[in-house]
């Protein structure tokens, strides 16, 4: 059994990235009064929801490019995407943890150990994709270069962690870094790959 086409995997992975969005933004509590005071006093909560809001987004592009090169959702795709899944789904927690608790190094920590975890589940993603490619030897070395960067990532939000405790700005630095160098979404990928006959 070779295992069924992405269809379902994409979708089932896009309704629970909604829902993560979602969730974040309700984490934004609505001022008592119109005064500017009041919107400045949400403006780490803001600031926290934009930038998580950039993370799942530039996860999500990037993981739409990713799933394109997929042959078929086999165990080790599908497992490796939950798991993606449910590191993700920790990122409105540790978004309003932050966002109450800016400059605290734990909750500025936290947020770094999330995104490492997230980093390390897109690289166990890539590898299981890379399995479905023994015959393409161009591609599967476009994924080992893309899967370093991956990792390498991991390795910042890894420092973030202790770094926080000597400087939240730094971590603040990282996490911004890490969003940026990922912004251009894998267009190499998804224009290369054919599409997959499940597809429509």
């Amino acid at each position: 059994m070779n295992g069924m086409g992405t269809n379902r995997l994409e979708a089932f992975s896009d309704g629970v990235i909604a829902v993560i969005i979602t969730i974040m933004v309700l984490e934004l509590k609505v001022p008592r009064d119109t005064t500017l005071a009041s919107l400045r006093a949400l403006a780490p909560q803001f600031l926290s929801y934009l930038l998580s809001f950039l993370v799942v987004a530039i996860m999500w592009v990037n993981h739409h490019h990713l799933l394109h090169s997929a042959r078929r959702a086999d165990p080790r795709l599908l497992w490796s995407n939950n798991t993606l899944l449910f590191w993700m789904s920790l990122v409105p927690f540790v978004t309003a943890f932050m966002g109450n608790n800016c400059w605290d190094a734990r909750a500025v920590a936290l947020y770094g150990v999330v995104l490492a975890l997230c980093s390390l589940s897109f690289a166990l993603l890539r590898s299981a994709i890379i399995r479905h490619h023994p015959d393409d030897g161009d591609l599967v070395r476009y994924h080992r270069g893309v899967q370093s960067k991956n990792l390498f990532s991991m390795l910042l939000y890894i420092a973030s962690v202790p770094l926080a405790f000597v400087d939240v700005r730094i971590s603040f630095f990282i996490f911004v870094f890490v969003a940026l160098s990922y912004f251009i979404p894998e267009r190499k990928l998804a224009e290369s790959t054919p599409a997959s006959p499940h597809e429509s």
